[in-house]
């Protein structure tokens, strides 16, 4: 389904006018130039430099202690979290007593270290999690002014299931008002930003998990995503993450609380510098529900069957994708075929052109008793009717609680067309059919390296790279790619078909030792966006 003349004409007038607002926008902007952005000090640690399976490990066989590993993310975090504002509230205090109550776990264990292993696989290990999430006695405003005062009694489920496997929570991280926007900025604690670039934004809505992993100042942590908001973070932060298959992790304790149809494209996942640690991650997190995805299978690379999507086929509400995305997929796809011995097979799915429009429709639908969603403008009220042209107004005057994007969302609100269902209906179809159960596909995270802060505002729409995938229920392993000639991330989705999860995150396995994962912010200088020449084993 080529574009129109019409739709081609259309996306040359907004993105003219984009780039008008843009120039007004960095003319009237304060900035602070390129030159003068603080770098992140080195990594001095080398604790922090272990995935989370490996410290556990390490931990069990008293080779370290947990008092030493947490303590030295806490230094790192003390450390960096004044550049960029990712840790919103901390408990050091008491993550330093569980420490050393894991350490006397450790002595005074019996049954052997085989013993911990199975019982408590992340035994001593520090975790982050998303402020949306409720973690006992930690805020869960999820930046809203008016819930500032709201702690968590219990912990979310997915949270819990991570404590009960001995992972040590470190504090809470930010996100963007509501969960509900691409950059992790509230009235209540202001702005997450880039350890690539300070003057970049972080991604949302768990973008402070993206930015504090990113930095080396976690290792792995908790995230949502009803849009994009573990994939995007993921991507401008240079780490690993995955969307798993809907419905697979317990999405409760979560605010806001989905309605409506939500409940089915809300997912809760893992977020590592890692990728050896997604896959432990999502075990612990799914709980019994992982054995829906057989995990433990081995997976042949060279027996899957890969495709590659280039592009969404021309939206005119969304930005081009950067050239530099295009060659780094063009790179996976060529170390594939070298290595594998397969042939990638570039596809055109016309559908995903009205990705917005489908993403749009679909979380404004009805549930299956009949209710509407909850408005976003009844939960910025928190319970009282919030009139978003009177904020727009306010926030001109600089009095509003919200942010300029949780007012415009709410604006931009839309109803499903009969069009755009049979669209998703169609997509849903010829997905499914494509990938089966031995089928990934690459895509674009997003059409932009990181943007600069507050720049989304004017390409609301490019999220919608993720957001579809959240729609269609499929399970997307976010994956790093490099640098950019910036210094920014280079990155990529892999996609799978509904419960076939253990096939991205095997691939992603594969591409962190190809393009070698997550690099450290501090060297940036000395990388380049050139893969790594590794000997890649293709069976995980």
């Amino acid at each position: 389904m080529a574009m129109t003349r019409f739709e081609r004409l259309l996306g040359l007038l907004l993105r003219a006018a984009v780039r008008v607002f843009l120039a007004v926008f960095e003319l009237f902007a304060p900035q602070r130039g390129s030159a003068e952005q603080p770098r992140l000090p080195p990594i001095s640690s080398p604790l922090l430099r272990v995935p989370a399976i490996h410290l556990a490990r390490q931990i069990r066989r008293k080779e370290v202690t947990s008092v030493e590993v947490v303590q030295a993310y806490i230094d790192r975090i003390q450390e960096v979290n004044p550049l960029i504002n990712a840790l919103v509230k901390d408990r050091f205090a008491a993550a330093l007593q569980e420490a050393a109550q894991v350490d006397k776990l450790i002595e005074e264990e019996t049954g052997g270290e085989d013993v911990l292993e199975d019982r408590l696989p992340l035994l001593g290990v520090p975790v982050t999690v998303k402020e949306a999430f409720a973690l006992q006695g930690m805020p869960n405003s999820t930046g809203l002014l008016s819930r500032r005062t709201v702690i968590s009694g219990v912990d979310a489920p997915s949270v819990a299931l991570l404590k009960r496997a001995g992972a040590i929570p470190l504090g809470v991280t930010n996100c963007s008002e509501l969960c509900m926007w691409l950059e992790s900025h509230n009235h209540l604690y202001g702005i997450t930003r880039n350890p690539y670039n300070l003057g970049r934004i972080a991604g949302g809505s768990s973008g402070g998990e993206g930015s504090i992993i990113g930095s080396g100042a976690s290792v792995v942590g908790v995230g949502s995503d009803i849009g994009g908001s573990i994939r995007i973070p993921c991507f401008f932060n240079g780490i690993f993450g995955h969307k798993p298959t809907s419905g697979i992790v317990n999405n409760a304790g979560q605010h806001p609380p989905p309605s409506g149809q939500q409940p089915g494209f809300l997912c809760t996942g893992p977020m590592c510098r890692y990728a050896e640690d997604l896959m432990p991650m999502l075990r612990i997190m799914a709980g019994p529900a992982a054995e829906k995805l057989s995990l433990s299978a081995e997976v042949d690379l060279r027996n899957l069957r890969f495709f590659s999507v280039p592009h969404d086929g021309g939206s005119p509400l969304l930005s081009p994708v950067d050239p530099q995305l295009i060659q780094a997929q063009k790179k996976v796809v060529e170390r594939l075929e070298a290595d594998l011995g397969i042939k990638v097979k570039e596809v055109r799915i016309p559908q995903l052109k009205y990705s917005f429009q489908i993403w749009g429709a679909m979380m404004s639908s009805p549930g299956k008793d009949g209710k509407s969603p909850t408005t976003f403008a009844e939960l910025m009220g928190g319970g009282k009717r919030v009139w978003p042209a009177w904020e727009l107004f306010k926030c001109m005057l600089g009095v509003s609680p919200h942010t300029v994007a949780a007012i415009g969302l709410y604006l931009c609100s839309s109803q499903p067309s009969q069009f755009i269902l049979q669209q998703k209906e169609s997509l849903q179809r010829e997905l499914e059919e494509l990938l089966g159960t031995d089928g990934v596909l690459l895509y674009p995270s997003h059409p932009q390296l990181a943007p600069k802060h507050h720049q989304p505002i004017f390409t609301p729409f490019n999220f919608s790279y993720t957001g579809i995938f959240n729609i269609l229920g499929l399970p997307v392993t976010q994956c790093p790619l490099g640098l950019s000639v910036e210094g920014l991330p280079l990155g990529l989705q892999l996609v799978a078909g509904k419960l076939q999860d253990r096939l991205p995150l095997a691939t992603a396995l594969y591409l962190e030792k190809a393009f070698g994962g997550w690099r450290d912010p501090a060297n940036i200088t000395t990388l380049t966006t050139q893969s790594l020449q590794l000997n890649v084993s293709f069976t995980h």
